[in-house]
């Protein structure tokens, strides 16, 4: 046999062995396909994230899920996602397995709110930082609070008598300026008027298309954030030059240091979380509170009981003589359940970004390292499963606690919310003396809503606010 013959004999022998495996290897391959979650990846690119953003994200997931199940793969802002939407499959992204799904952001964003921010970080680093943001938001700290909220709530509602207001609008100033107490602890600096306005350019571009060009809202925005980098490393240095912290989370961050390490934050890190804690308490709060003045004007008779709830609590006030404290606003059990069920049929939070930092198995299906994994908090509020006729606003619902894991407004794990008691507590304090002393009356007739990011009334909610009959009670 020659070396010429060798191919030939050896390729005779090969053929038959390579046709008896192709149906192995053919059905290897689709079964590592078929490990991949169902789903349409959409569009190269663009993927299905028209679809999202313009069609209502209950339609958009529902319509997904009745088609594929709990867990979907599609493709948006550029990034595959696999999208879950079942409470168990919550509990092991954002609890049981978090390890394995980092908190992810769009790099623009990341850039405008500060890549030290504690939203961006797992491990040590994150687990410090939310220990000191917690600190500054748990009950004990924001209780002695009540007071400087309601001052801004007695500053805010006279402006309202009488007129037509963009009910968005105004929740956004009244939670900007709750913000700007909990993150500096004073609201008469000349530095924090400085802050709200760079603050107001920074957030048109944040939900703007990140293009970094002259004249463009994002390079606005950047610039912006230039400045207020400035204008905190002076605040900064004007504390440390004092030897006096200060109040406030800026004040717990400056007061903050390591024990093993014995070092302290830099300015970088104090200023891009204090910029990420505005953020965080600012836009989410404001929709919140639009959704309930919409969910109470069209609920009259609900809207009834929590104003005889609330002058019943004005009446106690004004028999001893002092303002709201913090243990009437656990008193409200009424109106915390109206707060509870505007947070589950809004649901401001439609999901979460995470990333797969590894391959994962998970129910079955493979995640590959990289994608990104949604929670679908909406679409977990809005099942009947958990919350029968999920489309009927229903507070009494929350007489009973909803099942683990059925109910996330505020996340859950380690990166939940750290401020949802202070978000809480500014709702009920202004709902407190606005239902006691006025009533509205929405403009128009458009029942639709628009998204930008957070889903919110069309038009943010004109409103036509009049004193109520019965709002002599507010008079101490």
């Amino acid at each position: 046999m020659t070396i010429l013959t060798l191919p030939l004999v050896f390729g005779s022998f090969l053929l038959p062995f390579l046709v008896l495996l192709l149906p192995l290897f053919l059905q290897w391959h689709h079964s590592k396909d078929k490990r991949l979650p169902p789903g349409s990846m959409g569009w190269p690119y663009i993927g299905e994230t028209l679809k999202l953003y313009t069609q209502n994200p209950n339609s958009f997931f529902s319509n997904r899920q009745k088609r594929y199940g709990d867990i979907f793969k599609t493709h948006i802002l550029g990034c595959p996602c696999v999208m879950i939407s079942s409470p168990e499959a919550a509990r092991i992204v954002l609890v049981t397995k978090a390890h394995l799904f980092k908190p992810t952001y769009p790099t623009s964003k990341e850039k405008m709110i500060g890549p030290e921010a504690l939203f961006f970080h797992q491990g040590a680093y994150h687990s410090r930082l939310k220990k000191l943001v917690q600190a500054s938001f748990l009950p004990s700290a924001i209780r002695g609070s009540v007071s400087e909220i309601e001052q801004i709530v007695l500053a805010f509602l006279p402006t309202w008598k009488n007129a037509t207001i963009n009910t968005l609008q105004e929740m956004k100033r009244y939670a900007f300026d709750v913000a700007m107490i909990s993150a500096f602890g004073e609201k008469q600096a000349l530095e924090i008027q400085g802050i709200k306005h760079l603050y107001l350019c920074l957030e048109k571009g944040y939900n703007s298309m990140p293009l970094d060009l002259p004249g463009t809202l994002f390079n606005k925005a950047m610039k912006a954030r230039k400045q207020l980098n400035e204008i905190l490393r002076r605040l900064i240095e004007k504390r440390r030059e004092s030897g006096k912290e200060g109040g406030g989370l800026l004040g717990v961050l400056l007061g903050a240091q390591d024990e093993k390490l014995n070092n302290k934050l830099n300015d970088s890190q104090i200023a891009d979380n204090i910029i990420g804690v505005i953020f965080a308490a600012h836009d989410t709060t404001a929709s919140v509170l639009t959704w309930v003045l919409k969910y109470l004007h069209d609920n009259q008779d609900l809207l009834q009981a929590v104003a005889t709830e609330q002058e019943r609590i004005r009446q106690e006030i004004i028999e001893a003589n002092r303002r709201l404290t913090w243990d009437d606003t656990r008193r409200m059990p009424l109106t915390i359940r109206v707060i509870q069920e505007t947070l589950r049929r809004a649901s401001i939070l439609s999901f979460t970004f995470r990333e797969a930092v590894e391959d994962v198995e998970f129910e079955g299906y493979l995640i590959p390292r990289g994608w990104k994994v949604l929670p679908l908090f909406r679409t977990i509020h809005h099942s009947a499963d958990f919350f029968p006729q999920p489309d009927k606003f229903d507070p009494s619902r929350f007489e009973v606690p909803p099942r683990p894991y059925t109910y996330m407004p505020f996340g859950n794990g380690v990166h939940s919310c750290p401020g949802s008691e202070l978000a809480k507590l500014e709702m009920l304090i202004l709902l407190h003396h606005l239902t006691i002393t006025y009533r509205w009356q929405v403009m128009g007739d458009d029942d639709g809503i628009q998204y930008g990011p957070f889903p919110v009334p069309k038009r943010g909610l004109p409103i036509r606010v009049i004193p109520s009959p019965r709002s002599k009670l507010a008079e101490i």
